[in-house]
């Protein structure tokens, strides 16, 4: 049964409480979330956590001064003392006229983001995926040595909330997922292999299959070794496509551009990535682990292209943001939780397929390396998106997978790895709220042996 109703009303006292108070405007955050996570070893659950935790945040904004307390008091005098702080702190800021709270005149879209069966499962069905991925990965091959993690995770949140512009709304929403990742030796070598699948419906867990790709992945790179130093074609699957668009999220939020932060900045209209490459954020897309009918401040959640056939679209922007355009929020006003404001932030941000299988990707190339691993992605430079990582993966032959790669390095610029995409593959595969279909990069330079 859902607290929803229980949740707006606190929050619209929150409200009322500081509007009295003096606040000319007024906004309560309200998050009930349950975690759970399971980890299993050697057919043994080695932990299991189940976390709760609740909370309001509340934002007062006053001659464009911004005070922000939270709460996990809901009582009459919790309430009343997060009134008195958010006030006293925002006594303190420096003002800014774009800071604003959203009306919303908008409705919302009604999302299927509420597995019951989730929560109806129980503990032991639970447990089981979690042994099953361990035990299909096992007896895959006899090379599989160690299970490092076997998890299955689970959460359901609900969130409410109002503001003194007349908005008020709740939503209830679910997600599950399963993550495996192994060891596979063969003598003195030994290689890594993972797999994971998160998203909003139980019954699409699948840990037979997934214990199946951590296991085919970490055993198809035994005996893995450098190629020599050369420029060929770079095939990304779809993680490492992933990894590649994380790296663009920031650059493409509103905030990074005013800031002067942004790779994109001053580029707007202009091509910035090869014409097959296509940047979509959804917030409402049926099916995705980030999708809610609003974001942290009340706004509409939308689809948004940023790129389109490698031209600069737009950018996310939260309410702040958006006054500082005179433009429109896109509905990217994300929180972590109750503690803190909302930040400009990726809902379901991903590439857009394009209608080439992964194979025939690999087909068409004549050398090049099939890049299934990277090191070091968090020593790229959002700003510059300069990177130089190490890599992994198998090498092609005339169309064909030969051997496994490891030891080569690759190096460049994030755009103009974009701008030489010549395939986008139709196999879009989330992970999280991040996504890409295989990416076929025409020519990179390869520091190998």
């Amino acid at each position: 049964m859902s607290q929803g109703n229980k949740y707006v009303t606190i929050a619209e006292q929150a409200v009322q409480k500081a509007k009295s108070k003096g606040a000319a405007m007024a906004e309560a955050y309200v998050l009930s979330s349950k975690e759970l996570s399971i980890d299993v070893r050697d057919g043994q659950v080695e932990t299991m956590k189940l976390a709760e935790d609740r909370g309001l945040g509340l934002r007062v904004i006053t001659d464009g001064r911004v005070g922000f307390a939270f709460t996990t008091e809901f009582s009459d005098d919790g309430l009343d003392s997060v009134v008195q702080q958010a006030l006293a702190n925002g006594a303190n800021t420096e003002p800014d006229k774009f800071y604003t709270l959203p009306q919303v005149t908008r409705q919302y879209t009604q999302l299927d983001i509420y597995d019951p069966t989730i929560r109806s499962a129980t503990v032991e069905e639970k447990i089981k995926m979690a042994m099953e991925m361990e035990n299909t990965a096992k007896s895959y091959d006899k090379r599989v040595k160690i299970i490092e993690s076997s998890s299955y995770q689970d959460a359901e949140l609900e969130v409410s909330i109002v503001n003194s512009q007349g908005l008020s709304a709740h939503y209830q929403g679910a997600y599950c997922g399963i993550y495996l990742s192994l060891v596979a030796g063969e003598g003195e070598d030994s290689q890594t292999g993972f797999a994971l699948k998160y998203g909003l419906k139980f019954a699409d867990l699948n840990p037979a299959l997934i214990g199946k790709q951590a296991a085919e992945r970490a055993v198809r790179m035994l005996g893995a070794k450098p190629v020599a130093t050369q420029k060929a074609a770079v095939v990304l699957d779809p993680y490492i496509a992933t990894n590649f668009l994380g790296l663009l999220a920031p650059a493409l939020s509103g905030e990074a551009v005013q800031k002067g932060r942004s790779l994109f900045a001053g580029k707007m209209g202009q091509q910035v990535a090869s014409d097959l490459i296509t940047i979509v954020d959804d917030g409402r897309l049926p099916g995705g682990i980030a999708s809610a009918p609003f974001d942290g401040e009340g706004v509409p959640t939308s689809e948004t292209v940023l790129i389109e056939g490698g031209r600069l679209k737009g950018f996310l922007h939260n309410t702040y943001t958006a006054a500082k355009e005179g433009i429109n929020s896109t509905g990217n006003g994300v929180r972590g939780s109750f503690k803190s404001t909302p930040e400009v932030g990726t809902t379901n941000f991903f590439i857009r397929p394009g209608r080439t299988s992964a194979e025939q990707i690999i087909k068409d190339v004549k050398k090049g390396l099939y890049v299934t691993e990277v090191m070091g992605m968090h020593t790229a430079n959002p700003i510059s998106g300069d990177f130089s990582l190490g890599a992994a993966g198998i090498w092609i032959e005339n169309g064909e997978l030969t051997k496994p790669v490891r030891g080569v390095a690759i190096a460049g610029n994030i755009m103009e790895l974009l701008s030489a995409v010549d395939a986008v593959g139709n196999n879009l595969e989330f992970f999280g709220g991040k996504g890409a279909p295989t990416i076929r990069v025409s020519s990179m330079s390869l520091s190998g042996s």
